[in-house]
């Protein structure tokens, strides 16, 4: 009969075995470091080793008639995946703010898959939303933001920025007279929503998925570390009726930089508009005694929205939309229907906070970091990480036809290398150079005219002796295309 040839691959001893092989291959993973290139076979590499094709290869081929043993689809999974995987967690990853994943979240992260929990509602996983809400107030507390605020867990900073902008919208039309919920955008004032020229774009993405137009959306100058020249926004701001939201930024991608919150804070109240912060890695400076002074005014805004994943280190799928107005953050996002009743009890509904109903556990990873670390190990990451850019760029400007653009308030720099009569941007050269080296991985950007090596330090356990030594591998693969 045909149902005899059902297989159950998942029971049992079988189902044991594949989620052995998988945390010993994982804590396998995370234990080798990486090493130059030819130094050591049994490392892995930072770059990805294998091309499209042969992952196409790899990964592709019939899909199978009849279930198969899940060990031997583990193993099949991680000989495919290896060879295109990049070492995001590893100290020599400077291309963009990724963070390291902490070991125990990553631990409280395969435990959450394991137990396989929806916190859409409180009675769905009582665990999971109350280790959301104790999580949420520990983060309000680590931050030194509104204890009464909410907060969100989204998926990471675009989806955090998308909701705590819902609750802007909303907010701000509230204000005008709009019923958003009874007429919704057709009927409604137009939004202006006022952004640095170059706003990370996500946000922009936010703002489009809201059903904001780029006709609506006013692009403030900024000045050299890409903060937003306030005189200008002021005169737009007065230029302007109607509703408003502005956003501004914590942590520049590039350089680091800040907004001046205090100003920023002043014009929204005076305009009667929202202040919204970008801080997906910025915003982390709050915990760290030494940094927080260049936050001043930012716990003036009316919503934040950070990654859990960058600084906090909590493995990917983690976000914060924290927003001073709990009542408009509800508004934006809430969901009920007749099956989805509040427990007599009370207990956090987490889909009054974020955009979905089913969706991962996310508080477990969050919690087990916080306790992991505490505050004083967050505080020592982030002031270890910002010591760590300011000495690279105090060794890289001591480099003949070397560039760092920015100011190094936080844990960026951005780099440009010079050569030639006509000191020619050869920093495309440069990236390539180190990237060879086989301990680094780099990307260039575009900046103010200028293409620059973006240096970001946020792994986990970077210190000085990494940066003294990308400092010195700097130096002599600078030295070798200045002498060629």
């Amino acid at each position: 009969m045909k149902q005899d040839r059902i297989l159950l691959p998942t029971r049992g001893i079988r189902m044991t075995d594949a989620m052995k092989l998988a945390a010993e291959h994982g804590r396998a993973w995370r234990s080798n470091a990486v090493r130059p290139m030819g130094d050591g076979a049994n490392v892995r590499a930072i770059h990805p080793t294998a091309t499209l094709e042969a992952l196409r290869e790899a990964f592709g081929g019939p899909l199978p008639d009849i279930p198969q043993e899940g060990q031997g689809v583990i193993r099949d999974l991680i000989a495919a995946a290896e060879p295109g995987l990049v070492g995001n967690t590893d100290a020599g990853f400077h291309a963009w703010v990724m963070g390291a994943s902490h070991p125990v979240g990553v631990a409280a992260d395969w435990l959450t898959s394991a137990w396989g929990q929806n916190p859409g509602i409180y009675q769905c996983s009582p665990a999971a939303c109350t280790a959301e809400e104790v999580a949420a107030g520990w983060l309000l507390e680590l931050l030194d933001l509104p204890r009464n605020g909410s907060v969100g867990f989204t998926t990471g900073a675009t989806m955090a920025g998308f909701t705590c902008l819902a609750a802007a919208r909303g907010e701000v039309l509230r204000r005008a007279g709009h019923d958003f919920d009874e007429l919704g955008l057709a009927h409604a004032p137009p939004v202006k929503v006022f952004v640095a020229e170059d706003t990370h774009v996500t946000n922009l993405a936010a703002i489009r998925y809201l059903g904001i137009g780029n006709r609506d959306v006013i692009r403030i100058a900024t000045d050299a570390q890409g903060r937003m020249v306030v005189p200008l926004l002021a005169r737009s701001l007065s230029d302007t009726e109607g509703p408003k939201i502005i956003l501004a930024t914590a942590g520049h991608i590039n350089t680091g930089a800040f907004d001046d919150f205090p100003a920023l804070a002043d014009l929204a109240a005076e305009n009667d508009a929202w202040l919204h912060v970008d801080s997906a890695f910025g915003l982390w400076a709050r915990a760290a005694p030494d940094r927080k002074a260049r936050t001043a005014g930012l716990e003036r805004a009316d919503s934040w929205s950070t990654d859990g994943h960058k600084w906090l280190q909590v493995p990917y799928d983690s976000g914060f939309a924290i927003v001073r107005h709990p009542d408009a953050h509800a508004r934006a996002m809430d969901m009920t229907a007749s099956y989805l009743t509040q427990s007599p009890e009370g207990g956090r509904n987490p889909t009054q906070f974020s955009p979905e109903l089913s969706r991962r556990a996310r508080g477990f990873a969050v919690w087990a970091v916080l306790r992991a670390l505490g505050r004083e190990g967050v505080a020592e990451m982030i002031e270890r990480h910002c010591a760590a850019a300011e000495l690279l760029g105090d060794l890289l400007r001591d480099l003949p036809g070397v560039r760092v653009h920015n100011d190094v308030v936080l844990n960026q720099l951005a780099v440009s290398f010079h050569t030639g009569d006509g000191g020619a941007n050869v920093t495309a050269a440069m990236e390539e150079r180190l990237n060879l080296d086989g301990r680094y991985f780099f990307r260039t950007a575009s900046w103010k005219g200028e293409t620059v090596l973006r240096v970001s330090v946020i792994s986990r356990e970077t210190g000085v002796a990494d940066i003294r030594a990308l400092a010195a591998c700097v130096d002599r693969e600078w030295s070798a295309i200045r002498t060629t």
